[in-house]
């Protein structure tokens, strides 16, 4: 009987310790930079990098960087086209080989207003050309994003999104992202931003902070 209680306990510590190494239980952080460069009265360029980790400061996991160019159709409507360039790691705490990715993206922006209350809807269409161990594979996504935010000062806006992901191979739905946060206008060109997001996945989720610098720049302007 004794044996049996020891065994019980053993196995109950061991689960425990499993669980607390598992990336699910980690509050991971994106450090994030966004840049939008105004080209004229139509174009802009958008500019991105992240660096995303498994845990606060550490425990490596994705990076992505991606540049598009988008053009206004009206003040409320646009279209960008783009390209990311991804590395992944697709194990927490263990070696691993890391999962390339070159995208190739689509966007459909549509921005309202209700009184302050800003909304961006983003539709977006990805290509995803994936290589793992030499294997090769190709993923199409469709993406929606409703943005929220609303300035509470002349400094601080808070904002919250929710954007779902469908695939048109496998699950229709296997992702789903929800959060808000604040942004700092430090200037007219730079802004802060900290907030967090549940990245919910099909069978597990993720608890993930957002530190990022957003650097808005216009070519048009004449500098000394």
């Amino acid at each position: 009987m004794k044996k049996i209680i020891l065994l019980c306990c053993l196995s109950f510590l061991f689960t425990k310790a499993q669980a607390q190494n598992s990336p699910e239980n980690k509050l991971g952080t994106w450090f994030m930079y966004n840049g939008s460069h105004t080209i004229s009265a139509h174009y802009t360029l958008k500019t991105m990098a992240h660096y995303r980790y498994f845990e606060t400061t550490s425990e490596f996991q994705q990076s992505i960087y991606r540049v598009g160019l988008n053009y206004q159709l009206t003040k409320k409507l646009s279209f960008t086209l783009g390209l990311s360039a991804v590395e992944t790691d697709t194990q927490y705490k263990s070696p691993s080989e890391f999962l390339t990715e070159y995208r190739i993206y689509e966007d459909l922006l549509l921005n309202t207003n209700l009184t302050k209350l800003k909304l961006r809807h983003r539709f977006r269409l990805e290509h995803r050309f994936l290589e793992l161990q030499g294997i090769k594979s190709t993923v199409n996504w469709l993406r929606y994003d409703l943005n929220a935010s609303y300035p509470i000062s002349k400094v601080l806006t808070v904002y919250a999104f929710n954007e779902i992901f469908v695939n048109f191979q496998g699950d229709l739905v296997p992702q789903n992202w929800t959060g808000g946060g604040l942004v700092y206008k430090l200037n007219s060109n730079l802004k802060l931003k900290v907030g967090y997001f549940y990245q919910r996945l099909k069978t597990t989720g993720f608890n993930r902070l957002q530190l990022g610098i957003i650097l808005n720049t216009d070519f048009r302007k004449k500098t000394i």
